[in-house]
């Protein structure tokens, strides 16, 4: 077992939603498949790397990416989540509300190419 994979993901992702006052995504399948893609993110790169959007495969340019992005905070203030439905505002409310697409607020000439 590497280093990397020593990190207990699914801890991490809850210990940052405490840190930060945001909720986890409460479909317990959706919120899996999320941890599983951080874990492999991390056991093929070396660093939490975004699940949910394309890497250069090398941590000074995803440094944006790495999970919490750097973009969260202010998804997560505009539409209540994150770009990927991992974190949440605390007052969201999982059984009415609609989760409808995030733009993406990476910056075009951040994206690989």
């Amino acid at each position: 077992m590497t280093e990397h994979a020593k990190i207990d993901v699914e801890k991490f992702v809850h210990s940052v939603a405490h840190k930060r006052n945001w909720s986890v995504n409460q479909d317990g399948d959706f919120l899996g498949m999320l941890i599983e893609g951080l874990q492999s993110n991390l056991e093929r790169l070396g660093y939490l790397q975004c699940p949910c959007r394309l890497s250069w495969d090398d941590r000074q340019k995803d440094r944006d990416i790495i999970c919490p992005c750097v973009y969260a905070e202010q998804d997560i203030a505009e539409y209540g989540r994150c770009y990927c439905s991992l974190f949440f505002d605390p007052t969201w409310d999982f059984n009415s509300e609609e989760t409808a697409s995030i733009p993406e607020r990476r910056p075009e000439e951040l994206f690989p190419s």
